[in-house]
């Protein structure tokens, strides 16, 4: 039975975390406050498109606690991974692989990419390579989440709707034993985990609605079908989708999907944003995964993005205002 920790058991990681004990792992989770108090108690109980299902994990507060695992999935918020990095090494066997699900462009994106820009970092992702020195490029997997998920009170998750799907793959494009090892009772359980040889393709796919929905949902305080509600700012969410999807192309990324389609999807969604919920809830928000960096490598390769660019630093200083984004000196 494949033993996996998920560090950072919010609304995605809870979910994760359900589906993989749904599939048969031997699951462990990595929480704080009342939920984590809940999950000790009760487990999690999960409200989804295919029913309402419970399971019992076994929840601690520090990875201590946890020991040596199979695998690790690290689903805490960006701004948190460094305190991760270091937190999660009591986790770490000699060939224990670590995860990272996370929103925007990873702090790994250019280790192990094989172009041009190969070994470069990103500073404002990874202050000092903490991140690399104490997990290890080799260790790290990537993964993107597809969950419109929440915490609706403590040991207690829903997921929105029915297109929910977890990618995973190494940076270097190998389709790997360990990764499949962590999809198969991710998929076992009920939510579909592909492991996939473009792992930075997903990446800038889900990029895409975070362009869009994040600093618009933000401006709007609303769900993503009450904001692109009305027709100018659907209008100026299909021009951001429309330089998001230059962006992606001048990396090597063509998405396909069209703006217009894109944003006609987004339309039909009530879901607020992770990045509006933390907001909402004062938690720390992921202005430079999501924004900061989009934006210099927008500069760096030479395309313009001056609609996202205004939404974005709009939003930025709201999230400063509210005391939830510093940004680095």
């Amino acid at each position: 039975m494949t033993r996996i920790c998920v560090f950072g058991a919010g609304a995605i990681g809870s979910h994760l975390a359900t589906r993989a004990a749904l599939g048969g792992a031997d699951v462990a989770v990595v929480a704080r406050g009342a939920h984590l108090e809940a999950m000790r108690e009760r487990g999690i109980t999960l409200h989804a498109h295919d029913g309402v299902k419970t399971v019992r994990v076994q929840a601690f507060a520090t990875a201590a606690e946890v020991g040596p695992v199979d695998a690790v999935l690290v689903t805490t918020k960006v701004p948190a991974l460094p305190a991760a990095a270091r937190a999660i090494a009591p986790l770490l066997g000699p060939d224990t692989p670590v995860a990272f699900v996370t929103n925007g462009i990873p702090w790994w994106y250019f280790l192990r990419h094989g172009g041009a820009r190969e070994g470069e970092r990103i500073p404002l992702l990874d202050p000092g390579a903490g991140i690399e020195r104490g997990i290890g490029i080799h260790r790290t997997l990537g993964g993107v989440v597809y969950s419109a998920s929440a915490v609706i009170e403590p040991g207690v998750v829903t997921s929105e709707h029915a297109d929910i799907r977890l990618f995973l793959g190494e940076p270097d494009g190998t389709i790997s034993d360990r990764a499949k090892m962590i999809a198969a009772p991710i998929e076992a359980g009920g939510m579909p985990c592909p492991v996939v040889n473009d792992i930075r393709h997903r990446v800038w796919g889900k990029l895409m609605g975070n362009l869009t929905s994040g600093p618009l949902c933000i401006l709007s305080r609303s769900d993503m079908m009450t904001t692109l509600s009305d027709p100018a700012i659907y209008a100026a969410a299909i021009r951001i989708a429309e330089e998001g999807a230059a962006l992606a192309a001048a990396y090597g990324h063509d998405l396909a999907t069209s703006a217009e389609a894109r944003m006609k999807r987004s339309a039909m969604i009530a879901h607020k944003p992770s990045i509006l919920q933390d907001l909402e809830l004062g938690r720390a928000m992921e202005i430079d995964a999501l924004f900061s960096v989009p934006l210099d490598l927008a500069r760096q390769a030479g395309v313009p993005m001056p609609v996202f660019e205004l939404t974005a630093r709009l939003a930025t200083q709201a999230a400063r205002a509210a005391g939830l984004y510093s940004p680095a000196p």
